[in-house]
């Protein structure tokens, strides 16, 4: 090897400073012109949302009540699902046009409709028009309807994990105008001396979702909880048939029971026996010849007949529309749900006696391999996959959010870039664009997906396929998720229908 010395010329480090310092400077007014924007998008979010009941969001990321950040964060989001980022400049002409058009209620994601416009051009207002056509100027007649509607009380029976994080989600859609009201909360009797404030702090902090988005104060004399404004009583009762509900002013209410206790028709309708009550909701999976309901899939099963009506499990709400999808565009032979799931209350912290095999074993130390119904759960609502799937579960040392893996024979041959791109577009712009997300991140895990209000979202990066062999690995929040998609059947249930808009992003 020849020893050559090669003359190395040193870098000018004047100019070298001055271009850097130019693009430092760059970013930062960028940033900040950003910052200003989204700052005034905030009330025009808040402006359509209060007075017109239109919730907002940006790729199915909400905006209503976010920071400067979560509202830029969301623009940001877009990158991982189109080919180009978006940005607030291209989504403010959106709100600013949508604030003058009179709306009516609606969840509209502005920034598909930003998209849109951006690929076909022409006039703003005229585009919106054609987009959103049936709410504009629907303001006046969507406010006179909602005046001759029925009461929409909402009752929480029981106020655990679920319940707690139902509240949160009824709290929050209060503020949009003629929605769900969350009335009152029922607990058991014999509760502690200082009751009321160790359920108002159980409310207000929660180690795996954060503190509550607002304030909270405990009303001892009225035996009530007063959450951002809203008058939640306390009810003390033993049992569902105990309470006269139209002693606190409620009537015509939905019961949502989230205690698991009662799952038969039996159990759920000693709910009815209460005066106020008009309808129950289970969140669990019901037994018997009560329709389980996985919202997006057979939420059109709901008749104004039924007054008891199961929400499923969070497993069933998580898998099955993705198997819809697959079913529906390949074909699905046969398959196997293994389910990662994060322990629960129903598990033990440490060794000790339990009824059921394994969960007697420490939930914060072990894998444990139990049974689901979540697999078998699917023909309940999907009856076309009726004996095509088995399944098993594992819990795992982790306090929540879980992932089901759904090994499948297909009808038809399909390849990874194939199956990504249908379920990308299936998440995008179809009817079960609320039930499905999709993620194409090489560095996500299960932290990330703590607060999703999607019932399952697809990981692109863990796909595998191979001729008529699918593999697909499917987060979902097993709490906050679920819940979600609770109220969106608790709101069918009560009549509260919101339109969705853009009906597709782009043909």
């Amino acid at each position: 090897m020849d020893n050559v010395r090669h003359k190395i010329t040193p870098p000018v480090l004047n100019e070298v400073s001055t271009v850097s310092h130019d693009k430092i400077n760059q970013h930062l007014s960028n940033w900040t012109e950003r910052e200003s924007t989204a700052e005034a998008m905030i009330p025009l979010i808040g402006r359509l949302y209060r007075k017109n009941n239109v919730v907002t969001s940006v790729y199915g990321r909400s905006i209503i009540n976010q920071s400067v950040i979560d509202i830029l964060r969301a623009h940001r989001f877009v990158r991982q699902v189109e080919d180009s980022e978006l940005s607030v400049h291209d989504t403010m002409p959106i709100l600013q046009e949508m604030d003058k058009l009179n709306l009516g209620r609606a969840h509209v994601d502005i920034g598909k409709l930003a998209v849109k416009f951006k690929d076909e051009g022409g006039d703003l207002v005229e585009f919106l028009k054609r987009e959103i056509g049936p709410i504009v100027g629907e303001y006046e007649a969507q406010s006179e309807q909602d005046a001759n509607n029925d009461t929409k009380d909402v009752v929480l029976y029981g106020f655990g994990r679920i319940g707690r994080l139902l509240a949160r989600i009824l709290i929050e859609k209060a503020g949009g105008g003629n929605n769900l009201r969350l009335r009152a909360i029922v607990v058991r009797q014999g509760g502690a001396e200082n009751d009321l404030e160790k359920r108002a702090s159980l409310l207000r902090r929660d180690s795996v979702h954060g503190p509550f988005n607002g304030s909270i104060t405990v009303d001892e004399e009225n035996s009530a909880l007063i959450a951002n404004g809203n008058f939640i009583k306390v009810i003390y009762s033993g049992g569902p048939d105990q309470v006269d509900y139209t002693e606190y002013g409620i009537d015509n209410a939905i019961v949502v029971d989230n205690t698991g206790i009662w799952r038969d028709e039996a159990g759920l309708g000693l709910h009815l026996k209460s005066k106020g009550v008009s309808r129950v909701i289970l969140t669990a999976p019901g037994k018997g010849d009560i329709k389980n309901i996985v919202y997006g899939i057979n939420n059109d099963w709901i008749t104004e007949d039924d007054k008891i009506l199961s929400a499923a499990s969070c497993t069933t709400n998580a898998i099955t529309p993705v198997l819809k999808a697959i079913n529906d565009e390949f074909g699905i032979e046969d398959g196997h749900v293994e389910t990662v799931h994060s322990y629960t209350n129903d598990q033990n912290l440490i060794d000790n006696y339990h009824k059921g095999s394994r969960r007697g074993r420490s939930a914060a130390l072990n894998m444990v391999i139990t049974e689901t119904g979540a697999a078998k759960a699917v023909a309940k609502a999907l009856p076309e996959l009726k004996g095509k799937l088995s399944g098993n579960a594992i819990r795992v040392p982790t306090p929540n959010v879980s992932m089901a893996i759904l090994n499948l024979n297909l009808k038809s041959d399909v390849d990874v870039e194939k199956v990504n791109e249908y379920l990308r577009e299936m998440a995008l712009h179809s009817e079960l664009q609320k039930q499905i997300d999709f993620v194409n991140s090489p560095e996500v895990v299960s932290t990330d997906f703590v607060g999703s209000r999607h019932a399952g979202v697809v990981d692109a990066q863990a796909t595998i396929a191979n001729g008529k062999r699918l593999i697909l690995y499917v987060w979902y929040d097993n709490e906050f998720g679920y819940s979600a998609q609770v109220i969106r059947c608790v709101n069918q249930m009560a009549g509260v229908d919101y339109p969705i808009f853009p009906k597709r992003a782009r043909d």
